[in-house]
């Protein structure tokens, strides 16, 4: 089950003027560079922001810079050196590890330190309350399905009043990891009748683009007749309806909560290996649990097992033992996110505690 967390947890001063000073407190180490530089995933931006805050307060003197400029880039900025750590929505491909593990001189590690639901946002005026299954999204977002009034969304909102107008979909137009996960859900939850490779890049073929999760939120917001993916941290933060999802098993349309991702989440397996921990969400896409909504990605801190730079190891531990605190996974409730799961808490901080 999901749980805030239970690491012990109390606020340390640091003197860091030097940059190498370090001071204990239970379960986190300050110390090391004073700002840490990172960049990536905007899903998790609003999270990164409440674990900062933590940071600061906890670390007296230190701090993250981190931009929101998405994924890809994120995951580049770290292989490139220009930053420390890397914020993604997808773990690092073959490729992209090799060549992150020559930039670290050392391997480099996946973390799951934000769930983040995935909403399917949508601007459909007199209906707060659409239901969604995955075949019926999947053929909305590659374009078979073309109006509100379908026979197929009708026969899912009985009673509903849809309008015969044309369904515009708004999609990610950068590389995003929620664009790879949410294509991932569409093909595992409609049995491949999406039938569009599941990369960072939206493969739909149909509708328009807008560039990071507040541009897809701000189109659909601003577009009737709309439908967009977004985090829900954004939907919520916009007042955008998120669509009710029946899951794989069918039943009931299942909302969009904390606990309703939590039943799904329950099950994710871990399929990284050592202090790798990256996990395998197909087996949420596909869940048949009742009641759990199965429409969520896990947003990866990447960093080096061993910094070439010890204070920068240093810095980028503390600020990850930080993220695990009760104080910083009690900021994640009210963004749209959910609490770390105690299955990974554990792992978690074994790898945290293994970076220098």
């Amino acid at each position: 089950m999901i749980a805030a967390g239970a690491l012990l947890f109390s606020a340390c001063g640091s003197d860091n003027n030097s940059g190498g000073s370090t001071q204990q407190a239970t379960g986190v180490t300050c110390g090391g560079k004073q700002a840490l530089k990172a960049s990536g995933s905007t899903a998790q931006a609003n999270a990164i922001t409440g674990f900062v805050n933590t940071f600061e307060q906890t670390c007296n003197g230190q701090t993250v810079n981190y931009t929101a400029s998405g994924s890809g880039a994120g995951r580049n900025e770290f292989i490139g050196g220009q930053t420390d750590f890397a914020g993604s929505d997808a773990a690092l491909k073959s490729d992209e590890a090799q060549k992150a593990q020559a930039r670290c001189a050392s391997p480099a590690l996946n973390l799951p330190l934000v769930f983040g639901p995935i909403a399917i946002a949508y601007n459909l005026q007199g209906v707060t309350d659409l239901a969604l299954d995955g075949a019926t999204a999947a053929k909305i977002f590659n374009g078979q399905i073309t109006t509100w009034n379908d026979p197929a969304i009708a026969a899912l909102n009985q009673g509903k009043n849809l309008p015969a107008a044309p369904i515009i979909v708004n999609f990610r137009s950068d590389d995003s990891g929620t664009t790879q996960n949410f294509q991932t859900y569409l093909n595992a939850a409609s049995n491949n009748a999406y039938g569009k490779p599941s990369t960072q890049t939206f493969n739909g073929g149909v509708g328009a683009g807008a560039r990071g999760s507040q541009g897809v939120t701000d189109a659909t917001k601003n577009t009737p007749n709309s439908i967009g993916y977004i985090e829900a941290s954004f939907a919520q933060k916009a007042q955008l309806p998120a669509a009710q999802i029946i899951n794989a098993g069918g039943g009931s349309p299942v909302a969009l909560s904390t606990d309703n991702v939590a039943k799904a989440i329950d099950a994710v397996q871990v399929t990284g290996q050592g202090n790798d921990l990256t996990l395998d969400l197909n087996s949420l896409y596909k869940t048949t649990t009742p009641g759990a909504y199965p429409i969520a990605l896990a947003t990866y801190e990447i960093v080096c097992t061993k910094y070439a730079d010890p204070q920068t190891g240093t810095a980028v531990k503390a600020f990850l033992q930080t993220a695990l605190s009760p104080q910083a996974q009690g900021t994640l409730t009210s963004g749209g996110y959910v609490p770390i799961p105690d299955a990974f808490k554990q792992r978690l901080t074994t790898s945290i505690n293994s970076i220098s």
